[in-house]
């Protein structure tokens, strides 16, 4: 996989664990590992821009993901068993630490965990995932919590 992060926030992040992460989702997702992708870590004004501009909403936001290739079944970043994966440009996934320390505030744990979280939503919303609906909300936030409890996992045998 090649991820790059590109922190614009001013603020401290754990750019190195928010790569694994990605490494580690993209892999439990099945992406071809030539895929790329980009986390840009940005201050509130700069969020608060790209949550108006892009969502017509006002103020910052958590997160943002602005997908690059179309994905479809068989092609793309994600294939079936029968056709290979191309490689693809996944997106970028936009990070706002401000508001995510907020967040881990009030949810009472770390602005990292919230962070790696947020990352993860984001990729999941690259690869076509939404929470719109019932049914797509519980199978999002259902992928979610398993891949963030494999990467738990995973982080507490390094």
């Amino acid at each position: 996989m090649s991820i790059e992060i590109n922190n614009e926030s001013g603020v401290g992040v754990d750019e190195e664990s928010l790569v694994a992460l990605a490494t580690h989702v993209l892999g439990e997702m099945g992406i071809n590992p030539l895929a790329e992708l980009s986390i840009v870590v940005v201050d509130e004004d700069a969020m608060s821009e790209l949550h108006e501009k892009w969502m017509g909403e006002p103020g910052p936001t958590d997160v943002l993901a602005f997908p690059m290739d179309e994905l479809r079944p068989g092609g793309g970043a994600r294939g079936d068993l029968e056709s290979p994966t191309d490689p693809a440009l996944l997106g970028d996934v936009v990070l706002c630490p401000q508001v995510a320390a907020r967040q881990a505030e009030e949810a009472g744990h770390s602005t990292a965990d919230e962070l790696e979280l947020l990352c993860t939503h984001g990729i999941l919303h690259l690869l076509g995932y939404d929470h719109a609906e019932p049914e797509e909300h519980k199978e999002m936030f259902g992928l979610q919590a398993r891949l963030l409890e494999s990467w738990q996992e995973v982080r507490n045998t390094r």
